[in-house]
């Protein structure tokens, strides 16, 4: 069995800068602060280290954990109408016929692994329907490094499965080097998509094991799983079995030894 974990943002919908829109209303509200997202770095990143480093970056100090709270509900609240009013909202191409034979699979789990806090993350995909596609993940919510999310996530996949995950049997999908880093870090197969800010060269380098330019390559990624038979079971692979591969290889990645899911969450 095999476990998938997506990222949100640039890898399965983009949200036309909801988000972005969203924390502006919540520190111009409640810390009389102006264009706060302006000049922060988004992508990769956790919802919780970007709000600190807003604080950090604009207001020169660390906010109370009240502080805290208080402006994620009300980036919350705020995200939920952007949402609602976002004309250039749009799920990325290839995603839904992607997850859609991938939830048909007996042989394959479903899970989001993102910065978003879970929340926020449920709201960006309610509008597009994808929620129902992801039971489990981990979120930002969870923790506020990035490979930690993920081994929540796992964690949580693994309550859902009744059995370990080997690191080898675990995907990472993102659109960022910060995704493919932390795919790394767990030791699992990591897949980077080009649909996302990140250029092609910048994702190559962060060295995944497999890159595809959108998840329209919807043959190619599924020639990454094994086959199955027409009752879903897996099955061994054979040449024929395989489509003309999309993707590439990181050479880093093919010399990279296979790693160990430590630290597993409590």
């Amino acid at each position: 069995m095999k476990l998938i974990l997506f990222d949100l943002d640039g890898t399965l919908v983009s949200t036309g800068g909801a988000g972005l829109r969203a924390l502006d209303v919540a520190f111009l509200s409640l810390q009389r602060l102006a264009r706060a997202s302006e000049g922060i770095p988004f992508a990769g990143r956790v919802d919780p280290v970007i709000i600190k480093d807003i604080f950090q970056t604009k207001l020169r100090r660390t906010p109370s954990e009240n502080e805290l709270r208080s402006l994620m509900d009300h980036y919350l609240t705020a995200l939920a109408m952007e949402l609602a009013s976002a004309d250039n909202y749009r799920i990325l191409d290839g995603v839904e016929a992607l997850l859609t034979v991938l939830a048909a699979r007996p042989d394959v789990v479903l899970a989001l692994g993102t910065g978003n806090l879970e929340a926020g993350a449920r709201l960006k995909l309610e509008r597009s329907g994808l929620n129902s596609y992801f039971a489990i993940g981990g979120f930002g919510s969870d923790a506020e490094d990035r490979a930690e999310v993920l081994r929540i996530g796992v964690r949580r996949a693994e309550e859902k499965a009744g059995h370990p995950f080997a690191p080898r049997d675990v995907f990472v999908v993102g659109d960022t080097p910060y995704d493919v880093a932390a795919g790394r870090a767990l030791g699992a197969v990591t897949v980077a998509v080009g649909s996302g800010h990140a250029s092609e060269n910048e994702l190559r380098a962060a060295g995944p094991d497999h890159f595809f330019p959108s998840l329209k390559e919807k043959d190619a990624f599924l020639s990454l799983l094994p086959a199955t038979d027409p009752a879903g079971r897996s099955r061994q692979r054979t040449g024929a079995d395989k489509p003309p591969e999309c993707s590439e290889r990181s050479p880093s990645a093919g010399r990279r030894s296979e790693r160990k899911l430590s630290r597993r969450v409590r």
